[in-house]
């Protein structure tokens, strides 16, 4: 997507091009507890806390990319990253007409301005496929939610941390306006 909206992008585990990047973006489909392994094995855990802590380089984390950014996960029960004060919790519904993937086309309300919505259509719909959600023990640090059976934050922003569990790359025009935002940010 980044691609065919005119900027350069790079798919990379090698911590030298995450020195180099002006940001990153930590994508993720899978199991949390796989994803926080991978970032271990392959040494890029503590390079990302270098760069974008102490370095302040912006990051946008996508579905389990943004839950990997967390303090905990009940997905496996693992630590995440501790890049923003929140927990990873799965969807519990009484109602069994809800089906757990959350997965298809919603709509995300905006709690803040920030820059990085800047531009961005009204009533925005984004793509998602999720079984957890987040919840932020700041809610300074909420940008936006949803609604599917309960409201849940489907984005964050602290500083130069951000995080959305749609996937912005699938949900065509107003995903394109934040992968803009943020290239530009």
């Amino acid at each position: 997507m980044l691609t065919y909206l005119g900027y350069e992008s790079k798919i990379s585990s090698d911590p030298l091009d995450i020195v180099a990047a002006d940001r990153l973006i930590l994508p993720g489909v899978g199991h949390f507890r796989h994803g926080m392994k991978q970032l271990h094995e392959l040494g890029l855990a503590d390079v990302l806390k270098r760069e974008v802590l102490a370095n302040k380089k912006p990051i946008l984390g996508i579905c389990l990319g943004m839950q990997l950014l967390t303090n905990h996960s009940e997905e496996g029960n693992d630590q995440g990253l501790g890049f923003i004060d929140a927990q990873t919790k799965i969807f519990q519904f009484q109602d069994t007409y809800l089906k757990v993937p959350h997965m298809g086309w919603n709509t995300v309300e905006f709690q803040k301005d920030s820059p990085f919505i800047s531009k961005i259509s009204s009533k925005p719909r984004f793509y998602f496929v999720h079984s957890y959600y987040i919840d932020c023990t700041n809610r300074e640090d909420i940008l936006c939610t949803t609604h599917y059976g309960q409201d849940f934050v489907s984005g964050f922003q602290h500083q130069n941390i951000f995080g959305f569990q749609f996937h912005p790359e699938k949900s065509h025009k107003y995903g394109m306006e934040l992968l803009v935002n943020f290239s530009k940010f």
